[in-house]
Protein backbone atom coordinates (compact mmCIF):
# COMPACT_ATOMS: atom_id res chain seq x y z
CA UNK A 1 0.00 0.00 0.00
CA UNK A 2 1.23 3.61 -0.67
CA UNK A 3 1.75 6.48 1.55
CA UNK A 4 -0.97 9.70 0.20
CA UNK A 5 0.97 11.77 -2.22
CA UNK A 6 0.83 15.63 -2.02
CA UNK A 7 -0.85 17.87 -5.09
CA UNK A 8 2.40 18.89 -5.28
CA UNK A 9 3.93 16.12 -6.16
CA UNK A 10 0.68 15.14 -8.87
CA UNK A 11 0.55 18.11 -10.99
CA UNK A 12 -2.23 16.29 -12.99
CA UNK A 13 -4.71 16.49 -10.05
CA UNK A 14 -4.47 20.08 -10.38
CA UNK A 15 -6.46 20.06 -13.89
CA UNK A 16 -10.07 19.80 -12.26
CA UNK A 17 -9.37 22.21 -10.54
CA UNK A 18 -11.09 25.66 -11.66
CA UNK A 19 -9.22 28.69 -12.15
CA UNK A 20 -10.11 31.65 -9.58
CA UNK A 21 -9.57 34.24 -11.71
CA UNK A 22 -11.28 33.06 -15.19
CA UNK A 23 -13.81 35.35 -16.26
CA UNK A 24 -17.34 33.17 -16.00
CA UNK A 25 -19.58 34.04 -19.01
CA UNK A 26 -22.62 35.60 -18.03
CA UNK A 27 -26.51 34.74 -18.82
CA UNK A 28 -27.93 36.98 -21.53
CA UNK A 29 -31.34 37.33 -21.77
CA UNK A 30 -34.60 39.33 -22.18
CA UNK A 31 -34.78 40.54 -18.96
CA UNK A 32 -31.15 41.31 -18.38
CA UNK A 33 -31.05 43.37 -21.74
CA UNK A 34 -34.50 45.27 -20.35
CA UNK A 35 -32.84 46.25 -17.04
CA UNK A 36 -29.63 47.89 -18.86
CA UNK A 37 -32.19 49.82 -21.17
CA UNK A 38 -34.33 50.56 -18.16
CA UNK A 39 -30.84 51.94 -16.33
CA UNK A 40 -29.65 53.89 -19.40
CA UNK A 41 -33.05 55.40 -19.93
CA UNK A 42 -32.91 56.46 -16.29
CA UNK A 43 -29.74 58.14 -16.30
CA UNK A 44 -30.60 59.29 -19.55
CA UNK A 45 -33.68 60.79 -18.46
CA UNK A 46 -31.75 62.82 -15.40
CA UNK A 47 -29.15 63.98 -17.79
CA UNK A 48 -31.87 65.03 -20.11
CA UNK A 49 -33.46 67.00 -16.80
CA UNK A 50 -30.87 68.79 -16.08
CA UNK A 51 -30.46 70.08 -19.54
CA UNK A 52 -33.93 71.70 -19.82
CA UNK A 53 -34.37 72.27 -16.48
CA UNK A 54 -30.92 74.45 -15.49
CA UNK A 55 -29.51 77.25 -17.17
CA UNK A 56 -26.53 76.94 -19.40
CA UNK A 57 -23.34 76.34 -18.41
CA UNK A 58 -22.78 77.55 -14.94
CA UNK A 59 -25.33 74.90 -12.80
CA UNK A 60 -26.55 73.10 -15.95
CA UNK A 61 -23.66 71.46 -16.43
CA UNK A 62 -23.44 70.55 -13.23
CA UNK A 63 -26.87 68.85 -13.50
CA UNK A 64 -26.47 67.10 -16.66
CA UNK A 65 -23.40 65.65 -15.18
CA UNK A 66 -23.79 65.31 -11.72
CA UNK A 67 -27.62 64.38 -11.77
CA UNK A 68 -26.83 60.95 -13.56
CA UNK A 69 -23.59 60.58 -12.20
CA UNK A 70 -25.27 60.43 -8.54
CA UNK A 71 -27.79 58.27 -9.58
CA UNK A 72 -24.89 55.80 -10.97
CA UNK A 73 -23.11 56.15 -7.77
CA UNK A 74 -26.03 55.28 -5.74
CA UNK A 75 -27.10 52.08 -7.75
CA UNK A 76 -23.38 51.18 -7.68
CA UNK A 77 -23.18 50.88 -3.92
CA UNK A 78 -26.04 50.08 -3.23
CA UNK A 79 -27.82 47.94 -5.75
CA UNK A 80 -25.57 46.74 -7.95
CA UNK A 81 -24.68 42.67 -7.96
CA UNK A 82 -21.15 43.84 -7.24
CA UNK A 83 -21.76 46.62 -4.46
CA UNK A 84 -19.08 47.19 -1.84
CA UNK A 85 -22.13 47.71 0.92
CA UNK A 86 -23.84 44.87 1.64
CA UNK A 87 -27.73 45.66 1.56
CA UNK A 88 -30.55 43.31 1.72
CA UNK A 89 -33.28 43.00 -0.12
CA UNK A 90 -35.38 45.42 1.17
CA UNK A 91 -32.77 48.28 1.00
CA UNK A 92 -32.04 47.68 -2.78
CA UNK A 93 -35.69 47.87 -3.56
CA UNK A 94 -35.56 51.43 -1.55
CA UNK A 95 -33.02 51.67 -3.73
CA UNK A 96 -34.21 51.50 -6.85
CA UNK A 97 -37.70 52.56 -6.41
CA UNK A 98 -35.92 55.77 -5.39
CA UNK A 99 -33.96 56.19 -8.41
CA UNK A 100 -36.64 54.92 -10.66
CA UNK A 101 -39.32 57.49 -9.12
CA UNK A 102 -36.38 60.49 -9.84
CA UNK A 103 -35.83 59.68 -13.37
CA UNK A 104 -40.02 59.25 -13.78
CA UNK A 105 -41.08 62.79 -12.18
CA UNK A 106 -38.01 64.44 -14.29
CA UNK A 107 -39.56 63.51 -17.25
CA UNK A 108 -43.05 65.15 -15.64
CA UNK A 109 -41.47 68.17 -14.24
CA UNK A 110 -40.30 69.14 -17.95
CA UNK A 111 -43.61 68.57 -18.92
CA UNK A 112 -43.86 64.92 -20.53
CA UNK A 113 -45.86 63.02 -18.27
CA UNK A 114 -46.77 60.29 -20.35
CA UNK A 115 -42.95 59.37 -20.75
CA UNK A 116 -42.53 59.28 -17.02
CA UNK A 117 -45.16 57.11 -16.37
CA UNK A 118 -44.74 54.42 -19.23
CA UNK A 119 -41.24 54.91 -17.80
CA UNK A 120 -42.06 54.08 -13.95
CA UNK A 121 -44.19 50.97 -15.02
CA UNK A 122 -41.65 49.66 -17.69
CA UNK A 123 -38.78 49.85 -14.79
CA UNK A 124 -41.67 48.84 -11.74
CA UNK A 125 -42.48 45.36 -13.91
CA UNK A 126 -38.77 44.84 -15.20
CA UNK A 127 -38.00 45.00 -10.79
CA UNK A 128 -40.38 43.18 -9.56
CA UNK A 129 -39.32 40.48 -11.95
CA UNK A 130 -35.94 40.88 -11.40
CA UNK A 131 -36.72 40.86 -7.61
CA UNK A 132 -38.74 37.85 -7.50
CA UNK A 133 -35.71 36.32 -9.45
CA UNK A 134 -33.24 36.89 -6.53
CA UNK A 135 -34.98 36.18 -3.75
CA UNK A 136 -35.67 32.83 -4.83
Amino acid sequence: MSAPQSPVDRPDDWSDTPDPHAVRPRRLDALTVLRVLVCAFGLYSLAYWGYWSWPFPTPGLFFVVGAPLFAAVVWFLFRSPRSPIETDIVGKAIVEVALVIAAGAAWVSIGHPVVGLVFIVVAAVSGVVQFRREAS
